[in-house]
């Protein structure tokens, strides 16, 4: 995947080189944490890291990218990052970002992939707790107790479609920017056959060989994740609708509610007011 098959969705006018001798790998216990806050636009370019993580936002929205495609994390819910897996993250407003690392084999049942996770209220006050222990925690006291606890939580946390797949043929790559870019873009893949050289049905079974999904359906993940993210900044559902290219506010909400289970003022428990639908 290349960064301009990201478009819009993860870009950001400042940049940090991520350095992991900040200590994690050598902090000697099984968890360590982070804490930081970032403000809207903070783009931390591709890095990994030796443990793996959990990528938690108590405010705001995350948006990953790694070779496999694009993750957003809106706050309630967690990345799950596993060792070695070069990743970026992108700040989508004002975000509190709160991590843990996991020593290598310490949650076994974990995916083996990147996966967005739900966290519940249960397990959001426990990532609080523990990004609040002494790196030193004591292992045989209470703090050893609680992080027990949030680990044995973390393995049984339902697995969310927040992941946007990307293409990596060169015919499919002009699509992908476009709508990335644009995701109210309506043009069908008859439309750009001529512009890319290839076929309406060549680029169908691209589609699907590549991404996994049909065009219809990679194009609305597209416009969905885009959607959480403005959501996530506090936009009204209206403008949202609108600016991505559905008819109405209702429509919007039928294909929001068909791709997560929930509308998306139920899908935002804790969002600001006038996110109510």
């Amino acid at each position: 995947m290349t960064q301009t098959a990201a478009g819009m969705l993860i870009s950001g006018p400042n940049h940090s080189r991520p350095d992991d001798d900040y200590g994690i790998d050598r902090v000697p216990r099984p968890i360590a944490s982070r804490a930081r806050e970032m403000p809207d636009g903070y783009y931390t370019e591709r890095h990994q890291h030796r443990r793996a993580q959990l990528l938690f936002a108590s405010k705001g929205t995350l948006v990953a990218t790694t070779d496999q495609g694009i993750w957003v994390v809106p706050s309630q819910r967690a990345l799950w990052i596993p060792v070695f897996e070069d990743h970026a993250v992108l700040a989508r407003g004002q975000v509190s970002l709160r991590s843990l690392y996991f020593r290598p084999g310490l949650v076994p049942h974990m995916p083996s992939a990147c996966t967005v996770v739900t966290v519940t209220p249960l397990l959001r006050e426990l990532i609080l707790a523990c990004v609040a222990l002494p790196t030193k925690y004591d292992e045989d006291g209470t703090d050893g107790r609680l992080v027990q606890v949030l680990l044995d939580q973390i393995q049984t946390l339902p697995a969310t479609p927040l992941h946007l797949p990307m293409p990596s043929d060169a015919r499919l790559l002009p699509i992908a920017e476009a709508l990335s870019a644009h995701p109210a873009n309506p043009r069908s893949l008859d439309d750009w056959a001529g512009q890319v050289g290839a076929s309406a049905r060549t680029l169908t079974r691209l589609f699907i060989a590549e991404t996994g999904m049909t065009f219809r359906d990679w194009r609305q993940q597209v416009r969905l994740l885009e959607a959480l993210t403005r959501l996530g900044d506090g936009q009204p559902v209206t403008s949202v609708a609108l600016d991505l290219g559905y008819e109405s506010q209702s429509a919007f909400i039928s294909m929001f509610k068909r791709a997560l289970g929930k509308t998306p003022g139920k899908y935002f428990a804790d969002a600001p007011k006038g996110l109510t639908t």
